[in-house]
């Protein structure tokens, strides 16, 4: 790939920008102004690159898919878009002319604040992926202030610390403000009836002004640019009137409003006032987003007529569902539509995909609440509810009970998953087992009702941001053994696999692994102070801190191994580093409890010097994409250890596999697809499958039982109550112990069990490299460009 600027042309403009905007020649410049100043030639040269890109596909009448999510969990921009555009070698060149290595501009740039975890991350995939293959699209979002909070582990306790990224990231972000977009809360409705011409007033509402800023997201090899446009929320011009009048509240009211609007994601909906902010966080995202598609559709075409043939408009889980109703009352308010006509354009409109098996975990709003806050919005979704129950009547037969279970509004909540669902052209899940799930249990009423409306679509990852730009060493082997076609198409890793019993590319490839663990060790000691021993495995477990993903399980394999060692110091033992990160939500107490109960694990370990050597634990702080990008490629064992029926697929299993580390896993999630494509033989599967953990909760689950009759299970336990560094984990064990909700103890001498395999398959290192090299091999098929294939011709039909 050919770079779209020589060396000179990029010392050119980087002296241009420097001189223009800095007042400083490229030798008199720092770090930053050089960061700044190269992000700039590249946003630059995307935004026309896009503008070109746009005009053709409008000029072709090509659709459009917009993608709603709360959250992009995108990183570092400067890095991936010059490997992406092939300006990597150039711009080094350029910089080194200075005296500057690229690695150390790199390192000026925060990860944007704008995810949180998988849900996030998958959306920033999928932007990379729609450039590449050069679908028309726009994501959008909120331009958090402060993201979601840096995290800090002090004593072992997570504590939160504001995420202020902007400084360093608004390098990408260019404000449009002539596009604001006006949202509306709170207030009161007055309906009316003249001459069979029903009329809505929406009267006395707070108004926030929602400015753009858009953010570029090139495609690898591509015509294609994305667009990511995230909201930042502004006060309108203040109320003199009603502030002279003493009506102080209305006058600061909307100022308040969105002054905490665009703070921060996800605040904590543990209180009322927690829970308004984030509805009215998905309100003002979901308005402001489909004011947008309208205004760019009319420019477009004139006519709102034909928007569900030339726009798809895809709800990533439920935090954009508002999107739905505030279409309707454009249609229905703005627009003059009959109810029937805007209907038929919204459910041939919006696609959804659900990212949850768990009933617990689907949202819902208190109806009050919404009421008060969203009163139009409430009263469409109302009116959608009672068609929509009356239509559910007539198609079943007039089952009751069916019908309160599929109703939008039941309990004095709003459903927002049954919305989605009845609203929603396509419902997909995101693997096969997933979708099978959510027809088989979550959604098994809808599904009885439009079964060809559930489809699935397999996760993706942006391959290339994980391989070509952060595992340079083996990006090199592939290239030396198989060319550099995976570049573009991540099919042809499988050309890979004729390379398995070559000793000669199995010892290069250990060697790979080797320099890139020499690599991460050197960070971890670097940040941390913490040696790590690189003739062990590297077992990892990174991901958000939630029961379900059974980090606990994890944790008490590894208590288990720390007492047998003490008990027998000198036995055979494979080294092993167990390495964590991940954040708890700030409300989530038990899920603190368990990072505090991991890294005391490993402070007590450290304290012992020669077990140390055989058994470590490192928690990592402030997991994010760029700390990723440096653990993925030292990665030898991949923990994907959920209860089957709990994970809906999962992507860091698909990232770790890529570098070669073996999945440790349940057959859950993209685990079921992982382990069809690499074979019986190259990964690590254990545990109840998800008809057995189904089967043990009808029979009655007890845990006390399997506690009081396992002996290695009750000294765990008693480690945890009598103390681990100091600190004692009594709510850990006891939950564990009487609930166990997610299982542990049932899956418990499996897990042991496939932990020693695992351990003595890694004393054959060219067994061990033969099985990493499949799965590299093998992981073609979980690349982003081929789940966006998948939508657009599946879902989308934008071919």
């Amino acid at each position: 790939m050919t770079s779209p600027f020589t060396e000179n042309e990029i010392t050119r403009k980087l002296t241009e920008v420097l001189e223009y905007d800095f007042r400083v020649s490229p030798a008199e410049a720092t770090h930053t102004q050089i960061y700044k100043a190269l992000s700039k030639i590249v946003v630059n040269y995307l935004k026309e690159k896009r503008s070109m890109f746009m005009t053709d596909c409008n000029s072709k009448g090509r659709k459009q898919v917009y993608y709603l999510s709360m959250e992009f969990l995108m990183g570092r921009s400067l890095k991936t878009n010059l490997y992406n555009l092939g300006m990597q070698d150039e711009v080094a060149k350029a910089l080194k002319k200075l005296d500057v290595k690229i690695e150390h501009i790199y390192e000026e740039e925060p990860d944007a604040g704008l995810g949180n975890g998988g849900l996030g991350r998958l959306a920033a995939c999928y932007l990379d992926g729609l450039a590449t293959c050069a679908f028309p699209a726009t994501g959008y979002s909120i331009l958090y202030e402060y993201g979601i909070f840096k995290q800090r582990i002090i004593d072992g306790w997570q504590t939160e610390l504001p995420d202020d990224w902007l400084p360093g990231g608004r390098a990408w972000l260019v404000p449009v403000p002539d596009q604001a977009i006006e949202v509306h809360f709170d207030g009161e409705i007055y309906e009316k009836w003249e001459q069979n011409y029903h009329s809505v007033s929406h009267v006395n509402y707070k108004t926030v002004n929602a400015v753009p800023y858009d953010m570029y997201v090139s495609g690898y090899d591509s015509k294609g640019v994305s667009k990511l446009r995230l909201w930042s929320a502004e006060s309108m011009s203040f109320d003199m009137n009603m502030f002279n009048q003493g009506d102080y509240a209305k006058a600061i009211g909307a100022n308040n409003i969105a002054h905490s609007l665009t703070k921060v994601l996800y605040p904590n909906d543990n209180h009322l006032e927690g829970k308004a902010l984030r509805l009215r966080q998905q309100y003002f995202m979901s308005a402001a987003s489909v004011g947008d598609i309208v205004m760019r559709h009319m420019n477009v075409y004139g006519t709102l007529e034909n928007l569900h043939e030339k726009v798809a408009i895809h709800i990533n889980d439920t935090h954009p569902t508002l999107a739905i109703p505030e279409l309707m009352r454009i249609l229905l308010d703005d627009c003059g539509y009959d109810w029937d006509k805007a209907w038929n354009i919204i459910t041939n409109t919006f696609d959804y995909t659900n990212h949850t098996v768990m009933a617990e975990a689907l949202e819902t709003w208190d109806v009050d609440l919404m009421q008060r806050i969203l009163p139009r919005i409430y009263a469409i979704i109302v009116e959608i509810n009672n068609r929509y129950c009356a239509h559910l009547m007539e198609v079943t037969g007039g089952d009751s009970e069916k019908v309160t279970r599929m109703s939008i509004i039941l309990d004095n909540r709003v459903k927002m998953a049954n919305l989605c669902c009845a609203a929603s052209s396509s419902v997909n899940g995101v693997s096969k087992l997933h979708s099978e799930i959510i027809k088989d249990s979550v959604f098994h009423d809808q599904y009885t009702v439009t079964p060809d409306a559930f489809k699935n679509v397999t996760n993706g990852i942006a391959y290339r941001r994980w391989l070509l730009s952060s595992n340079q060493g083996l990006t090199n082997l592939l290239t030396e053994c198989i060319g550099d076609g995976f570049k573009k198409d991540a099919s042809k890793l499988a050309d890979f696999k004729k390379f398995a019993t070559d000793k000669s590319v199995l010892d290069k490839l250990a060697a790979v692994k080797l320099a890139n663990k020499q690599a991460f060790a050197k960070y971890v000691y670097n940040t941390t102070g913490t040696k790590l021993n690189c003739n062990g495995i590297f077992d990892v477990q990174v991901k958000r801190l939630h029961e379900y993903k059974r980090q606990q399980l994890n944790a008490m394999n590894i208590i288990a191994d720390y007492i047998y060692l003490l008990n027998n110091p000198d036995a055979d033992f494979v080294p092993k580093t167990y390495i964590f990160a991940s954040k708890a939500a700030p409300g989530y107490y038990m899920a603190k409890q368990i990072i505090k109960m991991i890294w005391c694990i490993g402070e007590e370990l450290k304290k012992n010097p020669k077990l140390n050597e055989k058994l470590a634990v490192v928690f990592l702080e402030d997991y994010k994409v760029t700390l990723s990008e440096i653990l993925m490629p030292a990665s030898e064992i991949s923990e994907q250890i959920s209860l089957a029926g709990t994970e809906a697929s999962g992507t860091g299993n698909m990232k770790l596999m890529l570098n070669g580390a073996l999945t440790m896993g349940t057959y859950d999630g993209a685990n079921v697809e992982i382990h069809e494509a690499v074979g019986d033989d190259n990964i690590f599967i254990f545990g109840m499958s998800t008809p057995e953990v189904n089967q043990l909760k009808a029979e009655g689950y007890n845990p006390e039982k399997i506690y009081n009759s396992h002996a290695v299970i009750k000294s765990v336990l008693e480690k945890m109550y009598k103390g681990i560094n100091g600190a004692t984990f009594e709510e850990v064990a006891n939950s564990l112990r009487h609930a166990d909700r997610y299982m542990c103890f049932a899956d418990f001498d499996s897990y042991r069990g496939t932990q020693a395999k695992a351990s003595e398959t890694y004393k054959d290192k060219y067994l061990w490299n033969k099985m990493s090299l499949i799965n590299i091999a093998s992981a073609g098929i979980f690349s982003a460009d081929r789940a966006v294939t998948d939508y657009a011709r599946d879902i989308w039909k934008l071919i």
